[in-house]
């Protein structure tokens, strides 16, 4: 459909690509057509559209850093030149496919993805200190505090009681988080925004994409989102190589990941996203 729908500006935007040689992805903000070498992002709400700027701001600081891994750079943005057309951003395509967890049943393929993303997160948590990142990223205060407040005023109406109990003991574990804001947290860092390319057997991190989420926060947000796409056993791999297996961090940890649900139900009430918003409150209502 968005080929159809969008063919004119496409044609300009993937010049000599065939509809067959393109791929559509549909994530919770973007409609992204996936061609050989560039990638077009379509916001899928007006809130989306006005964050277009900003993302590509933060992505191109974080081409200029050396995270040992690619990022999407952005090539061209929509604009007073392009009225007329919907808003768009064209990114460079980050080689790679994602790992899917069935991949990691091999435990030599499993701890050679673990070793990686503890390199993954200590190089976000290093980029953390780079002044260009503090002053381009945002650093929201008493984050979580915050969070706890908007979903009770703006989610508790649309839940079950019973949906409102289980969120209230979610929220009421957050108050017990620290409020830590050093580190570079991807915020969406699940198996499908990490890319792979094979060396000698084995998966060689190539890149990781859908940057929308970022800010400067608690790792254990990142931490979360590997063991809810890889399983527990995974994530106890990262932890230990990372040395971050103390009480306190998988605390933070399981506490952060019980919200996952939640702040997509909240980024998609806010966006208008009735599809998202359903499927992130189904264990609510």
């Amino acid at each position: 459909m968005v080929l159809r729908t969008h063919r004119a500006l496409l044609s300009r935007l993937l010049p000599d690509v065939e509809p067959e040689d393109v791929t559509v992805r549909e994530g919770q903000f973007h409609l992204v057509v996936i061609g050989p070498d560039r990638v077009v992002c379509l916001p899928r709400t007006e809130a989306a559209a006005a964050r277009l700027p900003r993302r590509a701001a933060i992505l191109r600081v974080l081409a200029r850093l050396d995270l040992g891994f690619h990022t999407p750079e952005p090539l061209m943005e929509s604009s007073a030149d392009h009225a007329g057309d919907p808003p768009f951003l064209v990114l460079s395509r980050v080689p790679g496919t994602p790992l899917t967890a069935d991949a990691i049943g091999d435990p030599r393929v499993a701890d050679a993805v673990a070793g990686q993303y503890v390199g993954l997160l200590t190089g976000l948590a290093r980029a953390g200190a780079d002044d260009r990142v503090r002053a381009t990223l945002p650093t929201p205060e008493d984050r979580w505090r915050r969070f706890a407040v908007d979903v009770r005023a703006e989610l508790f109406g649309l839940m079950s009681a019973g949906g409102r109990r289980r969120a209230e003991r979610e929220l009421t574990a957050l108050g017990d988080l620290p409020d830590l804001t050093a580190a570079v947290v991807h915020g969406d860092l699940g198996p499908e925004n990490v890319l792979w390319e094979s060396t000698d057997g084995l998966p060689r991190l190539s890149g990781v994409i859908d940057w929308d989420e970022i800010t400067l926060g608690d790792p254990a947000e990142d931490l979360a989102a590997i063991g809810a796409g890889y399983g527990a056993d995974q994530l106890r791999r990262v932890l230990t190589l990372g040395g971050w297996a103390d009480h306190e961090t998988i605390t933070r940890v399981t506490t952060i990941g019980a919200t996952f649900a939640l702040q997509q139900a909240l980024a998609a009430y806010r966006d208008g996203d009735e599809k998202e918003l359903a499927d992130g409150l189904a264990g609510y209502r």
